[in-house]
């Protein structure tokens, strides 16, 4: 049985409840055993994603792709450069006309202002794929993989090594949903904005070794994101001295795990020894995009699922 829920979007972590959370990582993981066990699951036959992608992307295009194929979907590529928004159609008629086409759509953008205009517009849901602001399908992954391996992170610390960008402002708002705590070090120069900041869950350190001290989770990122390219000498002087290497590692819990949004740059943000190493579990983050964003489309289209 199934209750149809009103349009609902999901545009950054704090749009959902702890409790639409937890349900989303139960049905993620049952949706994930029925994967493994090749299983076919097909409750959205007939329907159709819409992707619009105006950043460059592997793993959210080939997650929610593969994703929606697997639930018996379809899924719809688009990018800028091929349609009329490349040619400066206003988001909000593309909003309007792409909802009518379609019955969920993912985009993949630059300013959060975009995703809310086209959301404001649109007659289906919208999911950000990623934009300059938010990235919460990738941070929804990352609890869900420590659920998977630790168990509940509530009450638990997160170290964030680098500098404060779209990931960092979905791990504050995953903390005041979840109740964890994150350490927090940028380099100087690259510190949060408190206009997006909403929690107190947070502790800021000018060492990045001192932000690992007892950390259930250390996380980090590429220096230099999609769009920062001309500022990447410049950023690898700054961030000297924040990559993370075996040395940090030792000073989190005995029992922390590593992540990584990839791609990765070894000997710049990560040493090789941690990427690789047994306290890494940047694989199984990956392919957690795929299965939390089967639950994740299948729950704004049907609802909530009683099995």
């Amino acid at each position: 049985m199934t209750s149809t829920p009103p349009i609902k979007h999901f545009l950054q972590f704090s749009d959902f409840t702890l409790d639409e959370f937890e349900y989303v990582i139960k049905r993620a993981a049952i949706i994930k055993r029925k994967f493994k066990a090749y299983e076919v699951y097909h409750p959205l036959v007939d329907r159709t994603l819409v992707m619009v992608f105006e950043k460059s992307s592997t793993r959210t295009r080939l997650s929610f792709e593969a994703g929606m194929h697997q639930l018996g979907g379809a899924a719809i590529y688009l990018n800028t450069r091929d349609s009329q928004l490349g040619r400066g159609e206003p988001v909000e008629d593309a909003g309007q006309v792409m909802s009518r086409m379609c019955d969920i759509i993912m985009i993949r953008t630059f300013g959060q202002d975009i995703i809310d205009r086209f959301a404001a517009n649109s007659r289906v849901p919208v999911i950000n794929g990623l934009t300059n602001e938010h990235h919460p399908c990738q941070v929804l992954a990352d609890v869900f993989t420590f659920h998977e391996h630790r168990g509940s992170i509530a009450g638990k610390t997160v170290a964030w090594i680098g500098d404060a960008n779209n990931m960092l402002y979905s791990w504050l708002q995953a903390a005041e949903v979840f109740g964890f705590h994150l350490n927090v070090a940028t380099p100087k120069g690259y510190e949060m904005d408190p206009s997006l900041v909403s929690t107190t869950r947070y502790t800021l350190f000018d060492n990045p070794s001192d932000a690992c001290e007892g950390a259930h989770l250390v996380n980090t990122d590429v220096w230099t994101s999609m769009g920062y390219e001309k500022e990447n000498a410049e950023r690898m002087k700054a961030f000297d001295g924040f990559i993370v290497d075996e040395a940090k590692m030792a000073r989190a819990a005995s029992d922390a795990l590593f992540m990584h949004c990839l791609p990765a740059h070894r000997g710049e943000e990560v040493a090789a020894e941690v990427i690789d190493g047994p306290q890494s579990v940047v694989w199984d983050e990956a392919e957690n995009r795929l299965h939390v964003q089967k639950a994740l489309i299948e729950y704004l289209l049907l609802g909530r699922i009683e099995d």
